[in-house]
């Protein structure tokens, strides 16, 4: 465990015990909780809400739990919210000993920080909400906000703790995975108010009634994972036939997708985008079953009809791509992964900054990885510095200058020598500082022992 996973460990769970004990000592349960019956029935809640969590891409545990321990926060306030979030999402993973100690406490404590701070923040709205205003309104509108601040701390707090296992940008991963799946837990707020409000009108019989709705819910976030899955596994499927057709790239398109994931990364690309060049780069050659066998896997060098039809491909790429909707973000990178940077490249010949970011991405990414694999008119592969000399001798003409030096700061680029970095200058001595240097290396012209004695 690194020194800065240790740290956030430790403070995340210091804030958490700090904020619950201070909000015991502050604010007492709110009478609408219906003291001990009440922690027993929204705990209870919460961990049938937390038995079954849904495992998103990039390693988030997301379950519906959020929808409890939002409506004990409107009916018994920051202490109860604070102790449900706390003992409610105990998992099963924890009680068989799957979870290391300190992950289990890590992820209490980041649940019932968040509660007693979103529950905190309705306090206040509720507070400063106008007379005149509605009250059921009022009640609802605060739920939501406050439900907002709960997942966005939440979120942050479990985002940075994967970021750090897995080595990468804190920020860019806490907005990558806030994007992805805010919308769907913000959502629970307006069914929280209402659990909340039949509790307290109807009664603890009737707020069961919503297990259903969340149930659905969770079910609706297992699909949504398992269909994403399914596609992203017949995109890497269709890209491992194209690579097949030539046993030189073996491989090439899940290469490719990693360096430009990575350089996306460095770049601080997130979202909808750097999903789109996820998937380009598995599928940027997929035109290249468009291309006849003799010129695909021709091992001499092509003559001119040939190379037009080779050039051909990212234009066949992104008209088979663009027949499947959900790959539209990608057709404009796999049509444009070729263009050069002053103009020259194809198949439209844009330039600079109307190339799509994606495409300039995607072009860096497969020309390294290209350059430093075996190919029959290359049967030895270029070195990782001759790689990046090409890729810095060609900057600003057929490459991105800003990209490459994006790419550099990724793992394929560490240690790399770079032509492209200022060398660093050793201070030269004068001749009077190196004389001087020199005497004081010679020790006193006595002899007598200026250091200490050894023992």
């Amino acid at each position: 465990m690194s020194t800065a996973l240790r740290l956030l460990i430790a403070s995340v769970t210091a804030a958490s015990v700090a904020a619950l004990a201070a909000a015991i000592a502050l604010y007492p349960i709110g009478a609408d909780f219906q003291g001990f019956e009440g922690f027993v029935f929204w705990t209870g809640l919460t961990l049938l809400a937390s038995a079954l969590p849904v495992k998103f891409p990039r390693g988030n545990l997301i379950s519906v739990s959020t929808a409890p321990i939002l409506a004990s926060m409107v009916l018994g306030g920051p202490a109860a919210a604070g102790i449900v979030a706390a003992i409610g999402t105990t998992e099963w993973r924890e009680l068989r000993g799957r979870v290391p100690w300190y992950g289990t406490v890590y992820n209490h404590a980041a649940l019932a920080g968040p509660a007693v701070a979103g529950a905190v923040l309705y306090e206040l709205l509720v507070r400063a909400a106008p007379a005149d205003i509605n009250v059921g309104f009022a009640e609802l509108m605060a739920t939501s906000i406050a439900g907002l601040a709960f997942f966005a701390l939440n979120s942050a707090a479990v985002s940075a703790t994967i970021a750090l296992r897995q080595n990468r940008p804190v920020a860019g991963f806490i907005r990558e995975d806030f994007g992805e799946i805010s919308a769907k837990l913000v959502a629970l707020a307006p069914l929280s108010w209402l659990m909340a409000f039949t509790f307290h009108v109807v009664g603890w019989w009737a707020a069961l009634l919503f297990m259903l709705p969340l149930y659905t819910t969770r079910e609706a976030y297992h699909r949504f994972v398992e269909m994403r899955d399914m596609f992203t596994s017949t995109v890497r499927a269709l890209a491992s036939a194209v690579d097949a057709r030539d046993k030189w790239t073996s491989g090439h398109s899940v290469r490719v997708q990693e360096i430009a994931v990575a350089i996306a990364r460095e770049m601080r690309v997130g979202g909808a985008l750097l999903e789109a060049i996820e998937w380009g780069g598995l599928l940027h050659d997929i035109g290249k079953i468009g291309v006849r066998d003799a010129v695909l896997l021709k091992e001499d060098r092509l003559t001119k009809e040939e190379r037009i039809e080779m050039n051909q491909h990212p234009e066949i790429g992104a008209k088979i791509a663009s027949e499947v909707k959900q790959l539209g973000p990608e057709v404009p990178i796999i049509r444009h992964h070729h263009e050069w940077y002053n103009g020259s490249g194809y198949p439209d010949r844009l330039e600079g900054e109307l190339i799509p970011l994606g495409a300039r991405i995607l072009h860096v990414a497969d020309a390294f990885e290209a350059m430093t694999s075996a190919r029959p008119y290359r049967l030895r592969p270029f070195t990782p510095e001759q790689a990046l000399g090409e890729l810095r001798k060609y900057a600003g003409i057929q490459f991105d200058p800003v990209v490459i030096d994006a790419f550099v700061r990724t793992s394929y680029g560490a240690g790399v020598a770079d032509p492209g970095r200022p060398p660093q200058l050793r201070p030269v001595p004068l001749i009077a500082q190196a004389a001087s240097l020199r005497g004081a290396a010679a020790g006193p012209a006595t002899g007598d022992s200026a250091g200490a004695h050894a023992p």
